[in-house]
């Protein structure tokens, strides 16, 4: 057997090095490269083994290592950091790529300094697959609790020792003897006095301990527990009692943070270090669950191990069968209590031949032949025929109906689930974009379907879009002109041999670069550049100046001899390497990707920094769109009608003010705000109740105490009677306020056209000059002028004019939503108080249904409306006569002088002490 093997890259490597691993690009599906360790060389399969006739090796048995990503949904920065396995497969010497290396944690005296270098991996844990559980890997060396004969046989066959976290520091600390039998005391076996901190076999003591104390609980021996006894009988508690020290253990010490000293001959020894092996593995498992007796025995199992699962704690308790004479009792495991599913194996060869013959006149649909259900299904009748002795080419088999009666159900069920309609097919894919791959929700949402069907059809629509992913790329690559890559092997079939002219790497953008690489899924691109291919496929990492930075400074320092390694970036430039034409090709890569969620209000996905999810009722939404305000001291985000639940500010019937009452039908939800929809965004209004955002937004007349937070609503008193009166084209009821359509006479309640679907924009007109200071004029992109929010039915199409969705940000992250409620939804706060503001409005009101009021025959008495339409130009504001104010619900006019309403009630009425008619 060769002691070598040469690689397609040239690199030599032999057992115990440790090499990438990958088969080709179509098989491993853009997964990373896999890291190994080579455990032996194999001869082709089938071939002779015997001495003098070995033949050049084609297969190679490997130890894995897997990436901490691999095993978990945890992000991990540190792409060197591996988890050592003890699992092993044998594969093909084709499938490696290029030799690198991983070393123990602490073998490494100089951790930065070793992932700077390329190809360098380290791991300090160990995960089994089987048992799904990680445990930590010390050097055998620091195994000191155990007799001497135990010992030397661990650190002579193992290199490392894989135990539980919480058992590491019993192993490495100092010889434990029981103080009664002076024999060794195993770890899980032993208990310590909490006073003289001496160590017990657990069955040494009077009486034995069943089990170890409790965490946070001590125990102590006999003696200690007399003396302790005797001390309070005294009263001498605490008289000569010593300081308790902490024990001193022989542990390693924590690794420190400080900055080592580099020695470049130190870290090549480190690479080379020699490992020892027993029977190709340099671990063995030496935890809680282990006897270590059994360590010398060189036969026994060095996997980990886990509890028990025997005993009447796991087992159940099973109550007597019946006798065997009773006629009610089926036995089992016989004819009545098995259901045949099939009898292929016993058919003769012209029987099956007959059945495949038949099978495929049974459908004309080509799904239906590679179904599995289809096919298990017609074996299942087949082979009932076969056993009622039928004849299969004239047995009937129907495989029209979908239903069948199994044996242990009164109910015929189907085999196959029926067809998805349009509106289940757009509801499960909504769904999916809401809650991903969490197919619970998804089924509640579906409404029509179980969750077994769910499950089943949710594998068949992720593969059709895989497929038509791929067949995407395909054709993108197939158009492309091929460009030449002699000098790169490709056996693996992942470099891209055509080059199109807009081809831009999925992670650093650069369109730069001497070979294109194919990318995984997931990414804008199709492609990577050379730079971030090879960061991908070594250490799973799409940051492309990280680990290329690392190489490119490696390289350098090896030819030129500069030793510039430990700079830091931000030093000055004089003092940084000058990078090469790779890195340098490549810009300063894109933060990484935040978790997407989507918004109810435009139904786009943004990151968790624009959209915004209600902690309570899940709603997601942008935060320019309800009007959050970050608040650094708050973590958590709850909507107004979840926070009113709590405070109570308004009134708990959330029923928005503009629109129709709804009918009340529990059973409905269309009259309910749910998460799902804007209409859940809601804000309180000035009178203590509810109007939703998008109501109060799309009618002109309303206006926000506090646009940044959107709230409170104003001026809904100020909507002309008309639209309250109008009847709902949608709805086709007269309750509630309504707008009209942008490009038609069509008019609808503004939740109504919400849920039709109907377009909700901000439409930018032009101004012209002579009115620029007059009109109110807004920058939004590359569009200036006046802002106005339209509603239009859905069926317009209008490419002349230019209108922006609502939660279409600016460069500055603002929405369009944002933008127009700060310039032309927000009142004059400063001016006026909100309760004058009011009495204002209501003042207009009354002054529209009684133009010259009269009270007690005061006829020459008139009321003066202190605001007029926000259109109007402001006149100067009347004042008092007696007082000198201005600020008042109304002013009155006796005679030529203007009286507020106070001192024309104390002077005009002195004997009239009820409220007048205008304040009811």
């Amino acid at each position: 057997m060769a002691t070598f093997i040469t690689l397609k890259n040239g690199e030599q490597v032999k057992v115990n090095d440790h090499v990438y691993c990958s088969p080709a690009w179509s098989v491993r599906d853009g997964t990373p490269y896999s890291v190994a360790r080579i455990m032996e060389f194999l001869p082709p399969e089938g071939a002779s083994r015997a001495k003098g006739k070995a033949s050049q090796p084609t297969r190679v048995r490997l130890a894995w290592y897997y990436r901490p990503g691999d095993v978990s949904d945890r992000p991990v920065a540190d792409s060197r950091l591996l988890l050592a396995a003890i699992f092993s497969e044998i594969t093909d010497v084709s499938q490696l790529r290029s030799k690198c290396f991983v070393v123990h944690r602490d073998k490494i005296t100089d951790l930065a300094g070793w992932k700077k270098r390329p190809d360098r991996f380290y791991f300090n844990r160990l995960f089994d697959p089987y048992i799904k559980k990680e445990f930590e890997v010390i050097q055998s060396v620091d195994v000191r609790n155990l007799p001497d004969d135990i010992r030397k046989v661990l650190t002579t066959r193992y290199e490392y020792v894989v135990a539980e976290k919480e058992i590491v520091p019993d192993l490495t600390d100092a010889l434990r003897n029981c103080d009664t039998c002076q024999k060794w005391c195993p770890p899980p076996e032993c208990v310590r006095c909490d006073r003289c901190k001496r160590y017990f076999h657990m069955g040494c003591v009077q009486p034995p301990l069943i089990a170890k104390p409790t965490r946070g609980y001590g125990w102590t021996c006999a003696p200690c527990s007399r003396a302790h006894e005797e001390a309070v009988e005294g009263h001498v508690v605490g008289r000569h009692s010593t300081p308790t020290t902490k024990p001193r253990s022989n542990a390693p010490p924590a690794r420190g943070r400080g900055r080592p000293r580099k020695d470049k001959t130190l870290a090549e020894k480190e690479e080379m270090m020699e490992v020892k092996h027993f029977k190709m593995w340099p671990f063995r498992y030496f935890g809680l669950h282990t006897v270590a007796e059994d360590t010398m025995d060189p036969d026994d199992l060095i996997f980990p191990r886990t509890t028990t699962r025997l005993g009447p704690k796991y087992q159940a308790v099973i109550p007597p069968l019946r006798g065997s004479n009773d006629p009610e009792t089926d036995e089992r495991g016989g004819e009545n209590t098995i259901e045949i599913l099939s009898l292929v194996n016993q058919m003769s060869e012209r029987q099956v031949a007959e059945l495949e013959a038949r099978k495929a006149k049974l459908t004309t649909k080509p799904e239906l032949r590679s179904s599995v259900d289809w096919l298990t299904e017609v074996i299942k009748r087949f082979s009932e025929a076969y056993l009622a002795q039928k004849d299969l080419t004239t047995a009937d088999i129907n495989m029209l109906d979908t239903f069948r009666l199994e044996k242990w159900k009164s109910a015929p069920t189907r085999y196959t689930d029926r067809e998805w309609d349009e509106e289940e097919k757009a509801a499960f894919e909504h769904a999916i974009l809401q809650h991903g791959a969490e197919l619970r929700p998804v089924r509640d949402e579906v409404g029509t379907r179980t969750i077994a069907e769910v499950v089943r059809y949710y594998g068949h629509w992720k593969a059709g879009k895989i497929r038509e992913e791929l067949s995407q790329r395909r054709n993108t690559t197939s158009n492309a002109p091929a460009i030449s890559h002699s000098r790169y092997s490709d056996e693996e079939g992942s470099i891209v041999r055509t080059a199109g002219k807009n081809f831009s790497c999925g992670a650093c953008r650069t369109k730069d670069t001497t070979k294109w690489w194919k990318a995984p899924r997931g990414l804008s691109s199709s492609v990577l550049c050379d730079n971030c291919g090879t960061s991908w496929r070594k250490y799973a990492d799409l940051n492309p100046l990280r680990p290329v930075r690392e190489e490119a400074m490696a390289a350098k320092a090896k030819t030129t001899g500069e030793k510039r390694e430990g700079t830091p970036l931000s030093a000055p430039a004089n003092k940084r390497l000058k990078a090469t034409n790779s890195v340098r090709s490549s810009p300063a890569p894109a933060a990484p990707s935040a978790p997407q969620m989507r918004c109810v209000a435009c139904h786009k996905n943004g990151p968790a920094s624009k959209v915004v999810k209600c902690q309570q009722c899940q709603m997601k939404i942008h935060a320019g769109a309800c009007g959050f305000v970050p608040d650094p001291s708050v973590s958590e985000w709850y909507c107004d009608l979840c926070q009113n639940e709590k405070v109570a500010e308004a009134s708990l019937n959330t029923d928005c003010v503009l629109c129709p009452r709804p009918k009340r039908d529990r059973k409905s939800k269309e009259y309910y705000p749910l998460p799902d929809t804007f209409l859940r965004a809601c804000k309180p209004t000035e009178g203590q109740g509810w109007a939703h955002v998008v109501c109060a937004v799309f009618h002109s007349e309303i206006m926000f105490s506090d646009s940044s937070r959107l709230r409170v609503v104003e001026g809904i008193s100020a909507i002309p009677s008309y639209r309250w009166q109008a009847k709902c084209g949608i709805c086709k009821e007269a309750g509630g306020a309504v707008v009209k359509c942008h490009d038609c006479s069509q008019m609808y309640h503004v939740s109504c056209a919400w849920n039709r679907g109907c377009k909700f924009q901000f439409e930018m007109q032009p101004v012209k000059n002579v009115r620029r200071d007059l009109a109110t004029t807004v920058n939004f992109k590359d569009a200036t002028g006046h802002m106005v929010a339209v509603v239009r039915c859905k069926e317009h199409y209008d490419q002349k004019h230019q209108y922006i969705n609502l939660c279409e940000q600016n460069e500055f992250g603002e929405t369009a939503l944002q933008v127009f409620c700060r310039n032309y939804k927000q009142v004059q706060v400063s001016q006026s108080h909100a309760l004058l503001r009011k009495a204002q409005r209501l003042d207009e009101i009354l002054l529209r249904s009684n133009p010259t009021p009269a009270l007690n025959g005061h006829s020459e008495t008139h009321v003066t409306p202190l605001s007029s339409s926000t259109n109007a130009p402001q006149s100067p504001a009347p004042r008092c006569a007696e007082c000198k104010t201005s600020h008042t619900p109304f002013m009155h006019t006796v005679g030529s002088r203007f009286m507020c309403h106070r001192c024309w009630f104390d002077k005009e009425l002195p004997t009239y002490r009820e409220p007048p008619i205008a304040l009811l």
